[in-house]
C-alpha cells in the first residue's frame, strides 16, 4: 500500500469533527438535507432487507440516473434479491425522486469517508456485491468494502486524457484503489491503456460502453409537459443544456442572431450549475426584453423569448420541448463535453462544442451515424440551429441517426448485469 493511501487512511479515522463542521456549512448554503444527513454517518430508518442485497454506488444525478436501467434489470433476472443504491448529494435526492426507483430499490446517501461511518453502512446493508459507477473513489470505503470480502466492480468507467493526466498525480493510491476491483467495465477502448499504466490487468477490463446510452429515457410530468406545449404553440424552439457560465455569452449572442431572423423564436436556457442562474438571467435581460426565470414561477408566455429553466430533475421536459438541443461544457477549451444520450433518447436533434473529450466516445458513435453536429463557436451555433429549425427534414435526419447509435448500445445493459450475476 502506498504511502500517501496509509497517511490518508490514518487521517480517516479522526476527519469525523471535519466532515460535521463541513455539513453544518453545507446545511446552511441549502447543500444537504437535513432529515436526510444521518444517512452520511450510518444511522438508517430503513431496515435491511431479507435475503441478497447488491449494492450500487453513482455519485451524483447524471450517474445515478444512468443506473436506474441496469437496477431493473438486476431487479427483473433476480426476484428474491434487493438493491440499496448509494450517491453523495442533495441533488441527485430530488432527481432520483422524479425519476422514481423501482420497488425493492433503497436509495440512502453514502457514509463519510471514515472507518465509524463506513463500518455502520456496511454492518447495516451486508452487500453480497458492490458495483461502483465511473470513478467516485472514497479509500476508506473502498478498502473497507475489500476487507469484508464483497467483491467490487467497477462499471460503467472511463479514463479521458484529461483525467488521466491528473490521476497520475496520484499513482500510488489509484494503482492501490484499483487493484481491489474484481473486473472494470470500461465505456471505450482508450481506457484500456491509461487503467492499465496504473497495474490493471487488461484481462480484468472489458469494453461495454457507456450505461448511460442504455438508460431509460428521462421522466417529465405529463401535464406539465402538456401545458408548456401549449403555452409555446407553433413557436420555433431550442434547448442549450448542461452549459458553464463561460459559455453563456455565447449562448445569448447565438440566441440573439436566431431571434433576429426568426423574431418569434424561443431559447430554453438550462444551465448546469443552478448557481449560475442569476448570471445567466441578467446576461438574458442584457439582450432580451422578455425573460422568463423557472425557479422564480415566472410564466412562460407567447412572448417569452428566453425561458430560464434552472430547476432540479426536469430536463425530460426540455428536451422533449426542444427539437434542436445544444450540449453545452463542450464550447471553450479546457471544457469536456456532456452526456449526449438523454437527448437522443428523446427526439432532440444534437449539437456540441468541439471540446467533448469525456465523452468522445459517445460522441463519435453520434457523429458516424449523423445524429449529432458539431459546431465550433457561437456564430456557427446560430446558423445550425437556424437551419434546423427551418428545416424539419434534416432535424429529423439527425434524430434518426442518434436513435442508431442508441439501438448499437443496447448491449450495454447486458453485458454489465451477466459480469454483476458472475458474483452472486
Amino acid at each position: 500500500m502506498s504511502l500517501l493511501l496509509r497517511l490518508y487512511l490514518l487521517f480517516s479515522r479522526i476527519s469525523g469533527p471535519l466532515w460535521r463542521l463541513s455539513h453544518r456549512k453545507r446545511l446552511r448554503k441549502g447543500k444537504e438535507i437535513a432529515e436526510r444527513l444521518p444517512e452520511k454517518y450510518g444511522d438508517y430508518t430503513q431496515a435491511r432487507p431479507e435475503g441478497t442485497v447488491l449494492w450500487f454506488h453513482a455519485l451524483s444525478v447524471g450517474e445515478s440516473l444512468a443506473l436506474v436501467a441496469l437496477i431493473e434489470k438486476t431487479l427483473t433476472e433476480r426476484p428474491e434479491a434487493n438493491v440499496v443504491l448509494t450517491t453523495s448529494t442533495a441533488t441527485s435526492v430530488a432527481a432520483l425522486e422524479k425519476a422514481g426507483l423501482p420497488n425493492r430499490c433503497t436509495h440512502v446517501l453514502l457514509p463519510i469517508d471514515t472507518p465509524a461511518a463506513v463500518g455502520r453502512f456496511l454492518d447495516h446493508w451486508r452487500p453480497q456485491v458492490a458495483a461502483f459507477a465511473e470513478l467516485d473513489f472514497w479509500p476508506c470505503l473502498m478498502v473497507e468494502t475489500n476487507r469484508r470480502n464483497i467483491p467490487m466492480i467497477l462499471i460503467n468507467t472511463r479514463m479521458p486524457k484529461g483525467n488521466f493526466e491528473r490521476r497520475q498525480k496520484i499513482a500510488g493510491p489509484m494503482r492501490d484503489i484499483l487493484g481491489l476491483f474484481e473486473r472494470l467495465l470500461v465505456q471505450d477502448e482508450a481506457s484500456v491503456p491509461r487503467l492499465a499504466s496504473f497495474g490493471v490487468d487488461p484481462k480484468r477490463m472489458v469494453v461495454a460502453g457507456a450505461l448511460k446510452s442504455a438508460a431509460r429515457p428521462l421522466p417529465a410530468d405529463e401535464t406539465e409537459l402538456s401545458r408548456l406545449r401549449s403555452a409555446i404553440g407553433d413557436r420555433p424552439v431550442w434547448l442549450a443544456a448542461a452549459t458553464i457560465a463561460a459559455e453563456h455569452e455565447d449562448i445569448i449572442s447565438a440566441h440573439a442572431s436566431v431571434a433576429k431572423a426568426m423574431p418569434d423564436a424561443l431559447m430554453v436556457f438550462a444551465p448546469r450549475n443552478l448557481s449560475d442562474g442569476d448570471s445567466a438571467e441578467a446576461l438574458a435581460r442584457a439582450q432580451f426584453s422578455d425573460v422568463a426565470r423557472r425557479s422564480k414561477a415566472e410564466p412562460l408566455r407567447s412572448d417569452t423569448q428566453v425561458y430560464l429553466a434552472d430547476t432540479i430533475g426536469e430536463m425530460g421536459l426540455w428536451y422533449r420541448l426542444a427539437p434542436v438541443s445544444f450540449l453545452g461544457h463542450s464550447l471553450h477549451s479546457g471544457l469536456e463535453g456532456k452526456n449526449p444520450f438523454e437527448a437522443a433518447a428523446l427526439g432532440s436533434a444534437i449539437l456540441y462544442g468541439p471540446n467533448v473529450n469525456y465523452f468522445a466516445e459517445s460522441y463519435a458513435l453520434l457523429a458516424e451515424e449523423q445524429g449529432a453536429q458539431q459546431i465550433c463557436n457561437a456564430e456557427e451555433l446560430a446558423e445550425t440551429v437556424l437551419a434546423l429549425l427551418t428545416d424539419p427534414d434534416a432535424c429529423r435526419r439527425m434524430t434518426v441517426g442518434a436513435t442508431r447509435a442508441v439501438e448499437k448500445r443496447r448491449e450495454v445493459l447486458e453485458t454489465t448485469w451477466n459480469v454483476i450475476a458472475g458474483y452472486l
